[in-house]
């Protein structure tokens, strides 16, 4: 499964989250890997956004925060040839069309992605 869309800034609440302890934690444990402080943001196609509901019946990695966070879910994946991980929020009026990617690496310098870039994030269940 591939979801195609466009490098965006977002608004920094990604790295907030991903320099919480416990999330870090997690993801080292559920997915192998540190998280960069921050994540990449990507506005999905149209069709993505249709690929990203069939999310929802696939198999999820769960994140469990502590008191007074959100719940998640997150995928392992792949943009370009580096391991990332799709992370979702499960909170009311999240977009569709949004997707946030944590990497054990700043993927904007590696990759050296821009605002209006498009890219395509294959999933690797």
């Amino acid at each position: 499964m591939t979801l195609s869309g466009t490098v965006f800034a977002g608004q920094g609440e990604g790295q907030k989250f991903a320099k919480l302890p416990w999330f870090k934690k997690q993801l080292k444990e559920k997915l192998g890997f540190s998280p960069y402080p921050g994540t990449l943001n990507i506005r999905l196609s149209r069709d993505s956004v249709e690929i990203k509901k069939l999310l929802e019946k696939a198999k999820p990695i769960k994140i469990s925060p502590v008191e007074g966070f959100c719940q998640g879910v997150s995928f392992k994946a792949r943009l370009f040839d580096l391991e990332c991980a799709i992370v979702i929020p499960e909170v009311a009026d999240y977009p569709l069309d949004l997707l946030e990617i944590v990497a054990p690496t700043n993927l904007r310098k590696r990759l050296r992605l821009k605002d209006g870039d498009v890219v395509q994030v294959k999933m690797t269940f």
